[in-house]
This record gives structure tokens, C-alpha cells and sequence, in this order.
């Protein structure tokens, strides 16, 4: 018996949705880059692209467990000598949730041009409503 390699041109892709009420922003995360990377299929296979499509739902009334949301900062550098930025998870949850979403996936994503082309599949929205009906998303549960 030989091994299934599977072919880019051939990964179907379904869509899924995550409500990260009530959970931990890290275990949504960590679920939502399992689907992007498509390692809960049989057919996974590390050097092709054959993830699903994620919609992450109250990202809001996600949660950060212990001190992180006073402790825990987001870096970033401008580009501009001396530019190094900062902000809070605080500020960051009560401002734009989905940015917080956004790069806790990022970073449980490969470095690399397969991880950028997953990240583009993952929605993130604030509240329940969505506007991706039309795709018939499946409910995930974690």
C-alpha cells in the first residue's frame, strides 16, 4: 500500500464556526490554528495547505485567565529608530477584541508563506453576527 500524499488543487475546504464566549482567548486560539492547518483531517500532510476556513464568534467575551489582562502587553515596532510600541491586553480587549484573536492565532501559525495564506482564512468578529451564512458554517465545539 503506498502513502496518500494530497495534492493542493485537490484539498476541499469546509467552514467552521468557534464561540469563544465564556473560553480561554488561548485554547480558541490554539483550536482555531488545529483547523487552519488542517491537522484534524486524516489526509494532513505538513508541507500542503489543506486547512478549513474559521469564523471566531464574540471574541469580546473571550476570557484571559489570571493576571494577564493587567500583566500581559502586545509589542510592536514601528519600523522607526527607538519606535517600539506598546499595548495593554486591557486596552487591546476593550478596543478591537479581534485584533487580540487575530494574534494569538498568528502566532500558533508556521513563520513562514504556508502560515500567511492559512491566516487568511480565519475570520474574527467581535459579537455574534456574522455576515458568512452562505457558506453554511458548521458549529465547532471545544
Amino acid at each position: 500500500m503506498s502513502t496518500f500524499m494530497p495534492k493542493a488543487n485537490e484539498v476541499s475546504r469546509k467552514w467552521y464556526v468557534l464561540d469563544a464566549a465564556g473560553k480561554p482567548l488561548g485554547r480558541v486560539a490554539a483550536k482555531a490554528a488545529h483547523i487552519l492547518r488542517g491537522k484534524h483531517k486524516p489526509t494532513y500532510a505538513p508541507h500542503v495547505d489543506c486547512g478549513d476556513h474559521v469564523i471566531i464568534i464574540n471574541c469580546e467575551k473571550a476570557v484571559l485567565t489570571g493576571k494577564k489582562l493587567e500583566q500581559k502587553n502586545y509589542y510592536w515596532h514601528t519600523g522607526w529608530i527607538g519606535h517600539l510600541k506598546s499595548v495593554s491586553y486591557k486596552e487591546l480587549m476593550e478596543k478591537n477584541p479581534e485584533k487580540a484573536m487575530m494574534i494569538a492565532v498568528n502566532g500558533m501559525l508556521p513563520n513562514n508563506s504556508q502560515g500567511r495564506d492559512q491566516l487568511k482564512r480565519l475570520r474574527t468578529y467581535r459579537d455574534a453576527a456574522h455576515k458568512h451564512e452562505a457558506q453554511k458554517p458548521e458549529a465547532y465545539e471545544l
